[in-house]
């Protein structure tokens, strides 16, 4: 486990001195990654200027929702997003024969070698928000809900990981797997808003929201893995279900794609063949 600390410190140290060579893009980066984060603070600002609540959110409730929503995937972008993205042009261009190569777990090294360090001023600015939402709400936060949300958190950055290495692996059989990447960016805009929102105010909207809120909090739990931390934080606790369900889905994703990448490396035929 040290060398492998020691491994991530050295891809951290080689992210830093790229973003730094390129210091004008880094910033530039950074400068849009606010202006977004600007954009969608204040047009929810305008909607509770002119509603009470969203769905069941008050205005401080959903602003730890979005900031929750903001964080995981500012990590999943940090972290994971630039490796996966790259994935297929390993495949493309022969490099993956160096990666299968080296005296490390193949999965680990495709997963964390590269690095969007300007991500963390989206990290930093989710947390602000965070910070605020809770002030706002004007009530003690307990330290089983910090302790939870903490827990969920990483909960939904391995679901959501896990989902992106279930896509690359598909590059081995595909070669280029674009179309699934774009797939994955639109199937997680569900995740943006709360499950409840889902319910409908007429009989057609509530069945077509409950299809939704069925296949994506038992089948496909992308609308479970924001909601229950931002839940667990500033809503009135309602039981265990998703809970259970979000923790059982991320700990089976993340199995699933441990052994659908090792299977898709099976198929892998190197540069040399």
């Amino acid at each position: 486990m040290r060398y492998y600390v020691r491994v991530w410190l050295m891809f951290f140290r080689n992210a830093l001195i790229r973003e730094l060579t390129f210091r004008g893009n880094f910033v530039i980066t950074i400068l849009t990654r606010a202006f977004w984060f600007a954009a969608q603070l204040t047009l929810f600002e305008v909607i509770y200027r002119n509603v009470k609540d969203i769905g069941d959110w008050s205005r401080p409730e959903y602003f730890a929702f979005m900031a929750t929503g903001m964080l995981i995937n500012a990590l999943v972008e940090a972290f994971f997003m630039p490796n996966c993205a790259n994935f297929s042009e390993l495949i493309r261009s022969g490099n993956l024969d160096f990666a299968l190569l080296k005296p490390i777990d193949t999965q680990f090294l495709i997963s964390l070698e590269k690095m969007d360090l300007a991500m963390f001023n989206q990290i930093l600015l989710a947390a602000a928000l965070l910070v605020y939402a809770l002030i706002g709400l004007g009530r003690p936060i307990a330290a089983w809900q910090a302790g939870l949300y903490v827990l969920y958190l990483g909960v939904g950055v391995t679901f959501f990981y896990s989902l992106m290495i279930l896509l690359a692996s598909t590059s081995i059989w595909l070669g280029r797997n674009q179309g699934l990447y774009d797939f994955w960016f639109y199937i997680t805009i569900f995740a943006r808003y709360p499950r409840s929102i889902y319910n409908g105010v007429n009989d057609d909207a509530f069945e077509l929201g409950e299809i939704l809120q069925f296949t994506f909090s038992y089948l496909v739990p992308i609308l479970l893995v924001v909601t229950v931390p931002a839940e667990l934080l500033v809503k009135p606790f309602a039981g265990w279900e998703f809970p259970i369900i979000a923790l059982a889905s991320s700990a089976a994703g993340l199995i699933a794609a441990r052994l659908v990448f090792n299977w898709s490396l099976k198929s892998y035929r190197s540069a040399s063949s």
